[in-house]
């Protein structure tokens, strides 16, 4: 073989971008250290390096802004995921996240969070998926691997130690090493070294006294133990100094104004920061940007997989993380045949919560209600009557978009005018709804002031509160009359309260049915912002009544149907980023409106939609109890499955339930001279719970793992063999369905060793798996235990040699079939 023909050698991936780093002057590399604006780093056309977008998850990709002609899929919240307790449900929903993400032109998707459910009163509980981590980490991974698969990054969220939102910029968690190891690193394994996540995130909060872009956990184990190759991003503002420099922190987000640029610079010039550093964050930005394909002379790191049916994939999560809690006297699933009279009830039957706010929040096309769902399904000849009973969304609520007509342009909708310093339009657009926001993105240079006008329907006749919810300097005008010229002032200083909840100014209406109402605001921008950020919305509130009248009316509703739905929810000033909550009650006078209807008629169902714990004092006084989570743009599709067996309810408790506030072992989410005390060590959610029984203490509602569906099962004797991986073992379990009908079995692998000399829970999830089977039928299923499963954390990871108990059940309570095992 001559010279010539030989072929030229191929220089490995790595060192061709360590060589394409170095070839890059001090200054553009810096340059690409902090975010070229909010959701985006810096291009380098010289270099072919494009632009990489960064969008908010965890159940939706929302893109570079908050614009609902922009709409995206909207999924069910990462609680009904975590619901699911199945991989292939977790891969699929991550998919769907990849291919809203290229559809929207995004290369990495902020998600999964994957935060622990320490508390119920965690104001993001919603957000992330179990209070244990083996649950976490593997359905963590399935999400993650999905994501991927597309050529999308997932950034899982947030490292670390990071489950409450109260002072969440400054708040220190103070988590024991055995604890921080066992449980909350745990968590995020998985994502790291099996499904070799492309980006993490760093949380705001300090840990152990170090703020979590200066940690040394960033480095140790995430870098080194666990091999993680990729981008560690900031939260939004999260880098606090050059020191994160020096730790292994690599991009600042938002830009392109924050603690680096020009002062890290400085920092290298000075010797305080290594260039040895600054080129190592480079290398890992170019390699995110040449797997995500925006990087010339590079291939991407994953094909195209067939796109999925993102609605249907919506549903199936919903269906899936539906957990049944009781159905007494089998009064699921109703039989359509049998129904005369429905009666639908509750204010979130017809204005469900299908997302939690802040950051997870997306703007879908079009959301189904309970009562939407039941409808559509239902035989024509079958009667839905609905009343509302109890009111339940607090403050204005944007006008529903059919009733609301542009003046300018005579289209549905409203109109957007940016205005100059002079008052003179810069530009126009006509925009579908009445809550806009501004993050990063939309409003064009120049603009000193923001014109909106709209002509409002009024659907019934009356006396109605309508108003403007913003923070600033704003002027509302209605039907010609300034009736508000001031400045509304979060007091909060939260910027997810400033977002979705903010301070508002109302006034009463009084038109009739058809009537038409014309609001006009115009908001004067504050001067000298560094990050674009703005929200205002228009609306009306929820119309007030009588409240006795009204639960009065649900009841003879009820009493004259032959099945009465119940759907109860929160709202969004409890369930939302930036605040933890009060209590777990339900707003407004929800559980006199259940008690009351039950009362009335015995065959009453009632749908929980929350995304986290609330209390049922009614939960044994009814026919029927779904927790339908927060479900995503098809939640009352779902919904309306279940409820008439086209699909069975597949869920299972991934965090426990309680029966009273008072009972919960684990409630602290407020800190106490700057500090959140992680006192419980490595008693969290069951494991707290059953440590609380064992010394006499109450027992949860509904233990973590439960879950009915509409058929039974039996799990037989396991068998317990060496897996070949290590000292992990593999538990095979014959199950058999005595129901009437195929269902889906959830097995789940406790561990136990109730004399060790370690501090142990009283048992712990080690494995699990599902199976689905036709009625009569039988399988046998495998679950796989790690050796990891058997250890623990003293310094290093040990095992403590000796016999454990392997208990095989449905829940962690239940009557478990138990075998054992002898490690080491």
């Amino acid at each position: 073989m001559t010279a010539a023909s030989r072929p030229e050698p191929q220089i490995p991936t790595d060192a061709r971008l360590r060589d394409l780093a170095r070839s890059l002057s001090l200054e553009q590399q810096v340059s690409l250290l902090t975010g070229a604006d909010v959701w985006s780093t810096r291009a380098i056309p010289e270099i072919g390096l494009g632009r990489i977008v960064l969008s908010d998850g965890p159940s939706g990709v929302r893109g570079e802004d908050f614009d609902e002609r922009h709409d995206s899929l909207s999924l069910p919240s990462s609680s009904a995921l975590g619901a699911s307790w199945s991989l292939d449900v977790a891969r699929r929903y991550g998919r769907v996240l990849g291919q809203e993400a290229r559809r929207k032109g995004v290369h990495a998707v902020l998600g999964p969070t994957i935060n622990l459910h320490r508390s119920p009163l965690g104001g993001r509980h919603f957000e992330a998926f179990s209070e244990d981590p083996v649950l976490t980490a593997r359905l963590a991974a399935a999400y993650v691997d999905g994501v991927q698969s597309m050529g999308v990054g997932a950034a899982p969220k947030h490292y670390i130690a990071n489950e409450a939102e109260t002072d969440r910029f400054t708040v220190d968690s103070v988590v024991a090493e055995r604890p921080l190891r066992e449980l909350y690193l745990a968590a995020f394994e998985e994502a790291v070294t099996e499904a070799k996540a492309w980006l993490v995130m760093s949380s705001y909060n300090s840990i152990n006294g170090t703020t979590a872009s200066e940690n040394k956990l960033l480095e140790t184990p995430l870098s080194t133990d666990w091999g993680f190759d990729g981008v560690v991003v900031s939260d939004w503002t999260g880098v606090r100094s050059v020191e994160a420099a020096n730790a292994h922190q690599d991009l600042e987000m938002p830009g392109p104004v924050g603690h680096w640029g020009a002062a890290l610079l400085a920092a290298v010039e000075d010797g305080r920061v290594s260039r040895d550093k600054i080129t190592e964050k480079v290398v890992r930005i170019l390699r995110l940007a040449a797997r995500v394909g925006v990087l010339d002379g590079f291939e991407p790191a994953a094909g195209h997989p067939d796109a999925l049916d993102g609605a249907a994939v919506a549903r199936e999560t919903a269906v899936r993380g539906a957990v049944l809690v009781r159905n007494e006297n089998g009064i699921l699933p109703l039989e359509p045949a049998a129904l005369s009279r429905v009666a639908v009830i509750g204010h979130n039957a017809e204005q469900a919560r299908t997302q939690g706010g802040g950051s997870a929040t997306v703007l879908p096309r079009h959301n189904i209600s309970p009562l939407e769902g039941l409808r559509s399904v239902l035989p024509a000849d079958v009667v839905v009557r609905y009343s509302r009973g109890a009111k339940v969304a607090e403050g204005l609520q944007e006008f529903p978009r059919g009733e609301i007509h542009n003046p300018v342009s005579g289209v549905p909708g409203i109109r957007v005018t940016f205005l100059d310093a002079a008052g003179a339009g810069i530009s126009g657009e006509d925009r579908l709804a009445s809550r806009l926001i501004w993050f990063g993105a939309g409003i064009p240079e120049g603009t000193s002031a923001i014109r909106l006008e709209t002509v409002w329907t009024v659907p019934a006749a009356g006396v109605h509160t309508v108003g403007i919810g913003t923070v600033g300097q704003v002027r509302l005008t209605i039907d010609g009359a300034d009736v508000f010229d001031d400045e509304l002032i979060d007091s909060t200083n939260v910027l997810g309260a400033a977002l979705f909840a903010p301070p508002q100014k109302t006034f009463n209406v009084t038109a009739a049915a058809g009537g038409k109402v014309s609001l006009t605001a115009v908001y004067r921008l504050p001067p000298n912002q560094t990050i674009p950020l703005t929200a205002i919305l228009l609306g009306e509130e929820a119309a007030a009544a009588d409240p006795a009248a009204e639960i009065a009316e649900a009841v003879e509703n009820a009493r004259s149907a032959d099945v009465a739905i119940v759907v109860v929810g929160t709202n969004a000033a409890i369930e939302s980023e930036g605040f933890d909550r009060e209590n777990l009650d339900l707003p407004g006078r929800q559980n006199e409106l259940v008690e009351a209807v039950a009362a009335a008629n015995p065959r009453t169902v009632v749908v929980v939609n929350s995304g986290s714990p609330v209390i049922m004092p009614w939960r044994e006084k009814v026919g029927a109890v779904l927790l339908g989570w927060f479900g995503g743009q098809e939640f009352g599709a779902a919904v309306a499955d279940i409820l008439l067996g086209i699909a069975e309810p597949g869920g299972r408790l991934p965090t426990s339930w309680p029966a009273a506030l008072a009972d919960v072992p684990v409630l602290n989410t407020t800190p106490v001279d700057g500090q959140l005390v992680y006192g419980e060590g490595i008693h969290v959610g069951y494991r707290a719970w059953l440590r609380q029984q064992a010394a006499g203490g109450s027992a949860p509602a509904y233990p973590f793992g439960f879950g009915q569906g509409y058929t039974s099962f039996v799990l037989g004797q396991p068998a317990v063999l060496p897996s070949g991986q290590g000292a992990g073992v593999s538990v095979s379990v014959p199950v058999t369905n005595t129901g009437p009908r195929a269902g889906r079995a959830v097995v789940q692998v406790y561990l136990s060793r109730p004399d060790s000399a370690v501090e142990r829970p009283v048992r712990w999830l080690a494995g699990f798996t599902d199976a689905v089977l036709d009625a009569g039928s039988s399988g046998n299923v495998e679950v796989q235990v790690p050796a990891c499963a058997f250890a623990h954390y003293d310094g290093g990871w040990q095992q403590e040699p000796g016999v454990f108990k392997v208990l095989v059940g449905r829940h962690v309570e239940d009557d478990f079939q138990a075998a054992e095992v002898e490690i080491g």
